[in-house]
């Protein structure tokens, strides 16, 4: 890792990077050879996000439309509708304070008996909406809530350490084609893998620019924002998380995110 060494007090914070003309530049002007390299298991990582606020997309892959059909039969038509909706779902996640970065706990809500983690490929997106780069997140969802009534989404995804994000930025520049972006998800349990799933950024029935496109309708994001573009991965129905869970998320440009589960 090499460390970022900032020139007169002008790139200080991830926004001010963000809202730079040209992020990938800035990097490039930031980082100082000559100030050697650290080791990853020499530092913390944080979350990769300073005031931004996070936001979701559901039902973008069809396993997500499927899976939420099945898990509230009272409303599976409008998870059916939204699919091929011209306007997709979107919804407030999480502010920074209740985000978790790499190695920290995401958290079961303490009344829900059917957890589950989502892998999403995530969008951060400065003030102008321009797409600056990828990291990985984990939208952690009580299914039983949300399947009892979908006004309850709110419920069922927004809580304390119900979004986990990292471990780093890949800027958009660098990353492969859709196509060549898998997902893969591994759920350990007493160093034995539970559950293993993959998908691919190429199976998304929507666009990058269309999810975004719609974030930025009649809304002003000060400081950017970070979008999770939905999930392709769904454990089966008898799956549930449970606290001293590993979960592991890898996604093709960016890495692996592991965050170990508590109960609420």
């Amino acid at each position: 890792m090499v460390p970022l060494v900032s020139t007169a007090g002008q790139y200080q914070t991830l926004t001010d990077i963000l809202e730079a003309d040209d992020p990938l530049g800035v990097i490039d002007l930031l980082a100082d050879p000559d100030a050697g390299r650290l080791a990853l298991d020499a530092v913390t990582l944080l979350p990769p996000i300073d005031r931004q606020e996070v936001w979701a997309a559901g039902v973008t892959y069809i396993r997500s439309r499927t899976a939420r059909m099945e898990e509230s039969t009272s409303a599976a038509a409008c998870y059916d509708k939204v699919y091929d909706a011209p306007r997709p779902e979107l919804f407030f996640k999480a502010m920074p304070y209740r985000v978790v970065g790499p190695d920290q706990p995401v958290r079961i809500r303490m009344d829900a008996a059917w957890n589950v983690p989502e892998p999403e490929l995530a969008l951060v997106l400065n003030s102008r909406m321009m797409l600056a780069g990828f990291t990985i997140g984990n939208d952690v969802s009580s299914r039983d809530i949300e399947g009892e009534n979908p006004l309850y989404l709110p419920q069922a995804k927004v809580y304390d350490q119900s979004c986990s994000l990292g471990p780093y930025i890949t800027l958009a520049q660098a990353m492969p084609d859709p196509a060549d972006i898998g997902i893969h998800l591994a759920v350990l349990r007493r160093h034995a893998i539970v559950f293993e799933g993959r998908t691919n950024a190429a199976q998304m029935h929507r666009t990058f620019r269309d999810l975004i496109d719609y974030l930025g309708r009649d809304n002003t994001f000060r400081y950017g924002a970070i979008l999770l573009t939905g999930t392709g991965i769904v454990p089966d129905d008898d799956f549930r998380l449970k606290a001293g869970d590993i979960v592991n998320i890898t996604i093709d440009g960016i890495g692996t995110l592991v965050n170990s589960v508590v109960q609420g």
